[in-house]
């Protein structure tokens, strides 16, 4: 069992959250109220992926790990809830029912 935060877990979870990132499609079009929803979602994940660099860079590696897993978490409601498609990968995200 780990129970250390490392920069190759904090690594390894920032590839896992940019995978993600690059595999799920917007499912509504431009300018609908889902989209703009979307935007914003997709903005806290960037922010937080951000953060999770920056944090990593200054060796913070405790809060490095736990913002890209905030990062991850915003793709993975906006794919639970419709807004992405997650082309089906029950590896990178939680699939609507």
């Amino acid at each position: 069992m780990n129970t250390e935060v490392t920069k190759e877990l904090v690594e390894k979870y920032l590839s896992l959250t940019e995978r993600a990132k690059q595999k799920a499609t917007p499912i509504h079009k431009a300018g609908t109220p889902e989209s703009i929803r979307l935007t914003d979602m997709m903005r806290m994940c960037d922010d937080y992926a951000s953060d999770a660099g920056h944090f990593m860079d200054n060796g913070d590696l405790v809060r490095a790990f736990g913002a890209i897993n905030y990062a991850h978490a915003w793709l993975d409601a906006a794919v639970r809830i419709g807004l992405l498609d997650g082309k089906g990968d029950d590896q990178l995200f939680t699939l609507p029912p």
